[in-house]
């Protein structure tokens, strides 16, 4: 998915922007990036995340980087954010979404002379892309929603200038932003609780293809918010983190609800009921507490390697990692009937090897619910 902070301080803004982009860490495992502006101009740096986390890939710029505002960005894709010069000045871009017309949108702008950088892939990068569109518009703003509304899909930017920050949500509001405010100080990030301990309050939350500018000293909405909301529901299923809170409403309370709509539905009676780590514990809560069957963890997740993990799209490795980042506890499950709950179900990779694996070590029954 991916997910992205930016802030404007009257100080060196870089401490917050380092901190603020790692409390995005669960939602990317491939690239990260930062772009910040202040007396020196412009600077920008990216680094693979694949085999190493944020803080430890970013570690000398969070001490050589300076400037008083910035942007950053976790991502499952493209390098990000792209820095770029045209007849808007200097700008930085980072993004999250979904362009489903990507191709026929590359052949529109490059009809027009220009052209496209190529990732290692061979793919043009969905940023450099949204760039591109914003640059066909003869200011920002216009070009900012230019992009929302040619764009299928859903995107939502941050764009860094020397004046300062514009946020964009996406058109039907399928990724949140929220506007974040101390002394001498304002934030936008896509996770309100990743400036929480930086010392920042909530402020305002984007609606459906709102814009807004921000600065250290104030942000305006420059184009108002629409009325059509199609915010994605695995927020609260997966990828929002456990303390996060999406249009008022809490993930880790939703996923309670999820788990006590499944026990109210349902009519097995295990003798314990566990989740599926990460993400299916909370749902497992839910149903424990609604059909007062105890909760337990027969199944730990091996947290100092795998803090997190979307699966590998090799299924070979797919069906190895399945079985390596778990471990069972054996007293907790032999002899005993198991429901166990997970967010969802994609290809069943994780749920086939968990079953099986919970009754190679001796569980009687196995019974599976998908929280979505």
């Amino acid at each position: 998915m991916g997910g992205f902070f930016g802030v404007a301080t009257k100080e060196d803004c870089i401490f917050d922007l380092f901190f603020g982009v790692d409390y995005h860490s669960h939602l990317g495992t491939r690239r990260a990036g930062l772009a910040v502006y202040g007396d020196n101009g412009f600077e920008k740096s990216i680094h693979k995340i694949e085999n190493s986390p944020f803080r430890t890939k970013f570690e000398k710029e969070a001490h050589e980087m300076h400037g008083h505002m910035g942007i950053g960005c976790i991502s499952d894709f493209e390098p990000q954010p792209i820095l770029v010069r045209s007849h808007h000045g200097k700008f930085a871009v980072t993004t999250v979404g979904k362009i489903n017309n990507k191709d026929e949108i590359v052949d529109t702008i490059l009809k027009n002379n220009s052209h496209f950088f190529i990732m290692s892939n061979g793919e043009v990068n969905p940023t450099e892309l949204v760039a591109a569109l914003i640059n066909q518009k003869p200011n920002l703003i216009e070009g900012i929603r230019y992009a929302q509304e040619l764009i299928d899909g859903s995107l939502s930017m941050l764009v860094l200038t020397d004046k300062g920050i514009y946020a964009a949500r996406d058109r039907m509001g399928r990724t949140p932003i929220v506007i974040g405010r101390k002394d001498g100080a304002y934030c936008a990030a896509l996770e309100s609780f990743s400036f929480a301990n930086l010392g920042y309050q909530p402020e305002h939350e984007l609606g459906p293809g709102e814009i807004a500018v921000f600065d250290a000293d104030s942000y305006h909405t420059l184009v108002a918010p629409g009325k059509k909301m199609k915010i994605c529901t695995f927020l609260w299923i997966y990828y929002g983190y456990p303390s996060s809170s999406y249009e008022g409403v809490s993930v880790e309370e939703a996923r309670y609800h999820c788990g006590e709509r499944l026990a109210k539905r349902d009519n097995v009676k295990p003798d314990v009921v566990a989740g599926v780590p990460d993400s299916g514990t909370a749902h497992a809560i839910g149903y424990a507490n609604a059909a007062g069957i105890p909760f337990t963890r027969p199944l730990i997740k091996y947290t100092p390697t795998w803090p997190r993990s979307f699966m590998p799209t090799m299924q070979e490795k797919r069906d190895l990692i399945a079985k390596m980042k778990l471990i069972a506890v054996p007293e907790l499950v032999k002899g005993k009937s198991l429901l166990i709950i997970d967010d969802s179900i994609v290809r069943g990779t994780q749920l086939r090897e968990t079953a099986e694996f919970l009754f190679e070590s001796g569980a009687t029954e196995v019974h599976v619910r998908p929280a979505r």
